[in-house]
């Protein structure tokens, strides 16, 4: 599946007749930095998944085969679920976290801090 520039997210769904649960998705969101991957893969698997009908699991990758550890920059999760609506209330759930962390990274980040500063003081 290639990926479009403008929205590198990428999402796959697809059936799992090996395991008990019905449908499965696999999410890819690439951050900037390795560090901003990291603190979103922290603070979005602290909260438990609420059901015991619904499964996840976190990891972050990378953007490329040659330097994996050097570009490990691509939040991925994945979503086990018995039924397709407890899979589209689990991802839902999930998305919504997901944007109240890269709201706070946009508000709060210290890289993005010292980066404007350095920007006023140049342009002053």
């Amino acid at each position: 599946m290639s990926s479009d520039p403008k929205f590198p997210c990428s999402m796959q769904v697809y059936n799992v007749p090996s395991f008990p649960c019905q449908s499965m998705v696999h999410l890819q969101f690439p951050f900037p930095t390795p560090r901003l991957a990291s603190t979103a893969l922290k603070a979005l698997q602290v909260d438990p998944e609420l059901s015991p009908l619904v499964q996840r699991h976190f990891s972050i990758g990378s953007t490329s085969s040659t330097e994996p550890e050097q570009t490990a920059q691509v939040l991925q999760v994945e979503y086990q679920a018995t039924t397709n609506r407890m899979l589209r209330v689990a991802v839902n759930s999930f998305m919504e976290g997901l944007k109240l962390v890269l709201e706070v990274m946009e508000q709060l980040d210290v890289d993005v801090l010292a980066a404007e500063s350095k920007t006023a003081i140049k342009s002053a």
